[in-house]
């Protein structure tokens, strides 16, 4: 059911450092790169052309000490993106559903004159590649390829040079920065390096299937969303404790989420690393490993990658699994009470 691969072990890498441990670590793409200002000061020894200088060597990067009082906007922002994420993917249930009820619902002989000449215009018009290609796609590729779609555009905008400095602004996110609560949800489509969005991209790909199998497509979106800037809001909480400013980007930290949800509903499933498959472990343990890493990060300062962001993650897919499913999206009837009251006096 599961695909054999190497993300559950993600991080066991950072003890290692041969190449080929450390190939396999950025193989995995659950770590949120932490970017620093040295990322954007000149590499040593590497010689350039006069004429094309690189933007990312003279962008200005706000990194003014920080307060505690600067949490108050991104917490609220993350109440409410996340707030936002729910209640929008419950109406996108919900229309679904009632879509399907009504096109049943239609007396007999409307509802076969309709799928009549659907029929009728399908044989007199073959569908394009892309609508066949569409059509074939599992539920849970029809919900990956959009997310991959606005990840592969985004970093498709950091290859222009002269946005740039808007793609620092907006699709990092920086407790210092002027712009702090959009950021927190665009960052997590924000990738600028070609490894880093692969690798994410294929953990998603590989844990997405029994997801959204356990959740249904619409609750995956609004976990996947809402861990998003929730992951976001732990990177700031944690940089401020400390005073360090710095940028953050990655999907990682939703992409976190996931994955420990995934092995939480799953703990007794064999995962395995994808060089060494002869070596299996459990999803439960792996999950430990992973996030006990992540905490050792924090506690000592690691630089490298955003360890707060991926533990924040892993914490909510983990409280998602034991509390959210049930206790907020399983008791969603009153708020679909109120909607369809809405909509029907809207009427």
């Amino acid at each position: 059911m599961f695909f054999r691969n190497v993300k559950s072990a993600a991080e066991f890498a950072l003890y290692c450092k041969s190449p080929l441990f450390l190939q396999s670590l950025h193989n995995l793409g659950n770590v949120r790169l932490q970017l620093r200002n040295s990322f954007h000061k000149s590499r040593q020894g590497v010689r350039r052309p006069i004429s094309e200088p690189n933007p990312l060597d003279v962008l200005q990067i706000d990194s003014s000490p920080l307060q505690a009082k600067s949490l108050l906007k991104p917490f609220v922002f993350a109440v409410g993106v996340t707030s936002l994420s729910l209640a929008g993917c419950v109406i996108w249930e919900y229309e679904k559903l009632r879509s399907h009820a009504t096109s049943f619902l239609k007396r007999p002989g409307a509802w076969l004159n309709t799928h009549q000449k659907r029929f009728n215009a399908q044989a007199r018009s073959e569908p394009g590649p892309i609508k066949t290609w569409w059509s074939s796609l599992k539920e849970s590729e029809r919900v990956f390829y959009p997310i991959l779609a606005a990840n592969v555009l985004v970093f498709g905008a950091w290859r222009v040079r002269a946005l740039q400095p808007y793609m620092v602004k907006y699709f990092c996110s920086n407790p210092s920065g002027r712009a702090k609560c959009l950021p927190m949800v665009l960052s997590t489509f924000s990738h600028y390096s070609t490894l880093h969005l692969a690798a994410n991209m294929y953990v998603l790909y590989s844990f997405m299937p029994a997801a959204v199998a356990s959740l249904g497509k619409e609750q995956f979106v609004a976990m996947y969303l809402s861990a998003g800037v929730v992951s976001s809001f732990a990177s700031f909480l944690y940089k401020v404790l400390l005073n360090q400013p710095g940028l953050s980007l990655g999907a990682s930290g939703a992409i976190m989420a996931v994955l420990s949800y995934v092995c939480m509903q799953y703990p007794d499933t064999k995962l395995s690393i994808i060089f060494l498959p002869m070596y299996t472990f459990a999803a439960g343990a792996a999950i430990k490993v992973i996030m006990s890493i992540d905490l050792a990060g924090v506690i000592l300062g690691w630089k490298f990658f955003d360890h707060a962001a991926h533990l924040g993650g892993a914490l909510f897919g983990m409280a998602w699994c034991f509390w959210g499913n049930s206790h907020i999206w399983g008791n969603r009837d009153k708020f679909l009470q109120y909607y369809h009251r809405l909509r029907k006096d809207s009427r």
